[in-house]
C-alpha cells in the first residue's frame, strides 16, 4: 500500500516498528501534493520546509528511543483559520492574506505536543461563510471523485486533501456543517464534537455562538485519536467547558448490541423533492446494518429541525456581520460577492429577530436532549441517524451560493444551534460514483458512544469506498 493511502493508525504502527521513517512518510505526502494538488487546489499555504524539519526531529527522537505522543511523525494539515506560529493564516480572505501570528491556536499546540508534522494550511470557503469552497481569492477546491463537483465547505480543502491522500488527518471548523458537509461529499469522516469540548482559542471566528472545532480523517479510529489529542478544557477560552475527557479509544470495538437508535423519518428529512432517493436508500440501508449489529432501530419523527436550521442560519450571518462590521464598512469590495451578500443580509436582521433566534436556540437544545433521553416518551435513544446532506456533491459554478448553503446545511445546522455532537461518514456511493453520507448524532458529551457506533458501522459495511484512488 502507498504511504499516502495509510490511515493514521497504520502509519503509527509502521513508524513504531521502524518499517518506515517520519521523513519517508512526510516526503511521500509532499510529493503526492506536488503531483495532484495543482488540479485540486486543496492547500492555500504549503509548508514543506517546516514539515521536513519536524519530520527530521521526529526521526531523531525515535532513534533515541523517545516517543513524543500518539501523533509522533504523522503528517497532518490545518484548515486555514487555525492560527499557526510563523505561518500565515488567511481564513480564505484577502483581509488576512499576509496575517502571521507568533502563537499557535490551542488545538494546534496540542497537535505539536503530540508529535504531529504540519504539512500546511488548507483551502476553505471565504471567512468560512459558505459550503462550496469556491474561493475568489485563493481559487476553487475540486472534489477528488469528480473535479467538476464541489468538495463541500467551508472545510472543503480538508475533505479534498484527505480523500486524495494528501494528508493523514486534518482539523476543521463547523458552524453550520463545515466539517460534516465536506466529509459527506468527499467520502471521509468528520466529527463536530459537543460545543465546548475542543478549544476555539486561536481559531478565526465566523460565529462566536455557533463555532465548533473538530477532527477529520479517513476512518473513525483516526478521528477518535485526533479528538483524544485536541479535546479538553482551556481556561483561556471562554466557550470551553471544564468537563472530564473520556478515553475515546478504550471501548471503540465494543459495538452497539442492545442500543436504541432513532432514524429520522419525518418529512423534513425525507421529502423526495429535496432528498435524493440514492441518499435516502443509503441511510435506510445503514439503519439495517445497525439492526444486524444488534441495535433496535426505530423510524421516528425528530422535532423542530426546520426551526433549528432557520435560527442557525440567522445567527451565523448576524454574528459574522458583527465580527466583520468594520471590514464591511471600509472595504466591502474585498469580499467575494456571495459572502458580501450574506454579510449584508446578516447586518439587516433586527435585535428582535436575533433575540428570538437565541431563545429558539435555548428551547431546542433542551428539546433535542429531552428527545434523546426519552424524557417525554420514556423511550431514550442512544443515537439519532439522519442523512448528512440531501444530495451528493453538486457541480461547481452555482450562481447562488446562498441557496447551496441552505440546501447542504439542512441536516447539519440544527446540531450546531444545539451544540450536540455529530459525526458524518460514508454510507454509500451514488450511481455517478460520488460518496453518500450518514450523520450520527448523540447526547451532549457522548463522543465516546458516537465514535463507538460509527466504528461498528464502518467495520460492518458491505461495500467499500476507495477515497484515495481517483482519476485526475
Amino acid at each position: 500500500m502507498s504511504l499516502t493511502h495509510l490511515t493514521i493508525n497504520q502509519a503509527a504502527v509502521l513508524l513504531a516498528q521502524g518499517e518506515i521513517s517520519p521523513l519517508e512518510l512526510t516526503r511521500a505526502h509532499l510529493e503526492r501534493i506536488q503531483q495532484v494538488d495543482g488540479r485540486l487546489n486543496s492547500f492555500i499555504t504549503l509548508t514543506p520546509e517546516l514539515a521536513l524539519k519536524q519530520a527530521c526531529q521526529a526521526e531523531a527522537e525515535m532513534l533515541a528511543g523517545m516517543r513524543k505522543g500518539p501523533l509522533h511523525g504523522i503528517p497532518l494539515a490545518l484548515k486555514d483559520l487555525f492560527e499557526t506560529a510563523g505561518v500565515r493564516t488567511t481564513a480564505g480572505s484577502s483581509f488576512w492574506a499576509e496575517h502571521v501570528t507568533q502563537a499557535d491556536a490551542a488545538a494546534v499546540q496540542k497537535l505539536r505536543a503530540a508529535g504531529a508534522v504540519l504539512l500546511g494550511k488548507l483551502n476553505m470557503h471565504e471567512i468560512a461563510l459558505g459550503v462550496t469552497n469556491e474561493n475568489p481569492h485563493f481559487g476553487d477546491t475540486c472534489n477528488p471523485h469528480n473535479l467538476q463537483c464541489i468538495p463541500g465547505g467551508s472545510s472543503g480543502g480538508a475533505g479534498a486533501a484527505l480523500a486524495a491522500g494528501l494528508c493523514l488527518g486534518a482539523l476543521g471548523s463547523d458552524t453550520g456543517g463545515s466539517i460534516r458537509i465536506p466529509a459527506s461529499l468527499c467520502g471521509v469522516v468528520g466529527l463536530k464534537p459537543t460545543r465546548g469540548r475542543v478549544s476555539l482559542r486561536g481559531v478565526i471566528p465566523l460565529s462566536w455562538n455557533l463555532d465548533h472545532a473538530g477532527p477529520m480523517a479517513r476512518c473513525v479510529w483516526d478521528v477518535a485519536l485526533l479528538l483524544q489529542v485536541i479535546a479538553g478544557y482551556d481556561p483561556k477560552d471562554p466557550w470551553s467547558e471544564d468537563l472530564p475527557v473520556d478515553d475515546y479509544l478504550a471501548r471503540l470495538d465494543d459495538g452497539v448490541q442492545g442500543w436504541r437508535v432513532a432514524l429520522a423519518g419525518d418529512e423534513y428529512f425525507t421529502t423526495p423533492e429535496i432528498v435524493d432517493p440514492e441518499v435516502m436508500e443509503a441511510v435506510q440501508q445503514a439503519g439495517r446494518v445497525f439492526e444486524r449489529l444488534g441495535a433496535r432501530v426505530e423510524v421516528v419523527p425528530f422535532p423542530s429541525a426546520r426551526d433549528a436550521a432557520v435560527a442557525n442560519g440567522l445567527m451565523t450571518m448576524a454574528d459574522a456581520a458583527t465580527f466583520h462590521r468594520e471590514r464591511i464598512a471600509e472595504s466591502p469590495q474585498q469580499f467575494g460577492p456571495d459572502v458580501l451578500g450574506r454579510l449584508r443580509r446578516g447586518a439587516s436582521f433586527t435585535s428582535s429577530e436575533y433575540s428570538q433566534a437565541r431563545r429558539t436556540q435555548a428551547m431546542l437544545k433542551h428539546q433535542f436532549v429531552r428527545f434523546l433521553e426519552g424524557m417525554d416518551t420514556g423511550q431514550p435513544y442512544d443515537l439519532l441517524l439522519t442523512p448528512a446532506t440531501p444530495i451528493p456533491a453538486p457541480g461547481r459554478g452555482s450562481a447562488d451560493a446562498a441557496e447551496r448553503a441552505n440546501l447542504l446545511t439542512r441536516f447539519t445546522s440544527p446540531f450546531n444551534l444545539t451544540g450536540l455532537p455529530a459525526l458524518v461518514m460514508p454510507c454509500g456511493v451514488s450511481r455517478a460514483g460520488l460518496p453518500l453520507g450518514l450523520q450520527i448524532v448523540a447526547r451532549p458529551w457522548a463522543e465516546a458512544s458516537l465514535l463507538r457506533a460509527a466504528h461498528a458501522y464502518e467495520k460492518a459495511r458491505a461495500w467499500s469506498l476507495d477515497v484515495t484512488e481517483f482519476t485526475l
